[in-house]
């Protein structure tokens, strides 16, 4: 047996490695994805007070922030048993829709842009945002500018960017203003050209990465995400659906309270990630992981596109309408999450026009007000990166007894391992490894654009060596990147 180690994975929101498994004719029999670093939210939140929990679980991401902090809240008001007031909830949706729309433009101007424009085999020294700047300055900067919009949705209505302590169990601690409400409006026409733009050029780009889009996360798997009761694209509340690769829904009108029932979660002894499956198909088993009837299932803009009926806004649902046509029932390539990314940032400043243009979202009517009436809650909302849950046990003290967070990263973890191993298998023959395999590996992971660590993510020059070791542990060939 010999073995190809990444490590670690470039351009991704936190540290991992890739390991690659040849055999002795150099044929990739498996590969695995390991996440090396260790958290421990869900231990040390125990004993905390629930109310704080929205400010704490925050700093479990640095990039995303919003979304546990949403999560969170949404936890807290099922503990109170409150409906929150009405403006409440829009300005929470307002906020999640600033942040997938940062969070998103991070992820295709800053991570993957380099790969697409620059290509997949250009020298790694200048396959970054520096050499993105290089060839394309104004696509550059049109990135930088589309992710600032987002962070000032976040900053306007909560404080600052990162790790904003505004929503509370009940509801929120501050409204948006009239001036603040005018200054999102005046930046919404530039938004939009950036990605509209942005779209196009994805699309012109496509001929040249068809094997790219046939080897990248192509195979049938499991969808799931939150959709509203009529079907439609939903990021903060609705219900839970799955639907299989032929766009079959599986499972609909799920509760997350009953989470349990419908999700699984398996860990490795290799990865601190866990590695959640669709319980009622079971986990997944044998070769890759890859049985069809099995459980794993994907979460994030591509599962999101796959489940709803439709987006409910005219520009998002023309580009949802070419987005299905590249694929039958459902576009099963992870090569596509670009793709979906982009859509879904059109689609939220839509659905941001829409809130601000609502005559009600400058009350002040923010919060309700109750104690205790429940003892354990699940929250669940749309992360960029999927589906996120949130559940909670406390005492009659409010005091967390129990902290259990399903992250969006874990969800699709058996389906980064079954890419890593699709592509590999693709391009590694023997024991010759040439550096733009090993990006076209790291860039099948950065498709899904993992978030692991949630910590600044440095750009530019990444140490990165493989050594490839023969069955008595030898060395027999070495590619570094410095």
């Amino acid at each position: 047996m010999k073995k190809i180690v990444i490590d670690p994975v470039t351009r991704i929101e936190g540290h991992a490695k890739i390991s690659i498994y040849l055999d002795d004719e150099g044929h990739v029999y498996d590969a695995r994805f390991h996440v090396t670093e260790f958290r421990g939210f869900e231990k040390f939140c125990v004993g905390r007070p629930f109310p704080e929990m929205p400010g704490i679980t925050a700093r479990i991401c640095g990039i995303c922030p919003v979304s546990h902090l949403l999560a969170s809240a949404k936890t807290g008001d099922k503990i109170l048993s409150v409906t929150i007031p009405e403006v409440a909830t829009k300005l929470r949706r307002l906020m999640n829709l600033g942040q997938i729309i940062q969070s998103h433009a991070l992820s295709f101007f800053h991570l993957s842009a380099p790969d697409l424009l620059l290509g997949m085999d250009s020298e790694p020294t200048k396959r970054n945002i520096f050499g993105l700047i290089g060839i394309d300055p104004e696509l550059a900067r049109g990135g930088i500018r589309l992710r600032q919009f987002g962070q000032e949705i976040i900053e306007l209505l909560g404080g600052k960017k990162i790790h904003p302590a505004w929503a509370v169990p009940g509801g929120v601690s501050d409204p948006l203003t009239s001036e603040n409400r005018t200054h999102i409006q005046n930046r919404i026409p530039e938004a939009k050209a950036t990605v509209l733009n942005a779209i196009g050029l994805f699309k012109n780009l496509l001929d040249n990465y068809q094997k790219e889009a046939q080897t990248f996360g192509n195979f049938p798997s499991l969808f799931m995400g939150l959709v509203t009761a009529q079907g439609l694209w939903e990021t903060y509340d609705g219900h839970l659906r799955f639907v299989d690769s032929g766009g079959n829904i599986v499972a609909d009108k799920l509760d997350a309270d009953n989470y349990h029932e419908f999700i699984g979660e398996a860990v490795q002894e290799d990865s601190y990630l866990k590695s959640p499956y669709y319980r009622p198909l079971g986990y997944p088993d044998g070769k890759d992981h890859c049985r069809l009837d099995s459980g794993m299932y994907r979460v994030g803009p591509l599962a999101r596109l796959n489940i709803c009926s439709q987006i409910g806004t005219p520009l998002a649902d023309q580009e949802l309408r070419e987005f299905r046509s590249y694929g039958s029932g459902t576009v099963k390539s992870s090569f596509f999450y670009h793709y979906a990314r982009l859509i879904e940032i059109l689609a939220s400043i839509e659905h941001i026009e829409i809130l601000l243009d609502d005559p009600d979202i400058l009350s002040t009517r923010l919060r309700a007000a109750a104690g205790i009436n429940r003892l354990e809650a699940v929250g669940v909302s749309e992360a960029p990166r999927g589906t996120l849950f949130h559940h909670y046990r406390i005492d009659e003290n409010g005091l967390m007894q129990k902290v259990n967070l399903i992250i969006a990263t874990g969800q699709n973890n058996l389906a980064m391992n079954r890419t890593v191993a699709q592509i590999a298998r693709h391009f590694i023959q023997g024991s010759q490894v040439q550096e733009g395999m090993l990006n076209r590996v790291e860039a099948g992971i950065r498709a899904f654009d993992p978030c692991l660590s949630c910590s600044t993510h440095a750009f530019g020059k990444m140490p990165l060596v493989i050594d490839l070791v023969d069955r008595n542990g030898n060395v027999v060939n070495q590619v570094c990147r410095n």
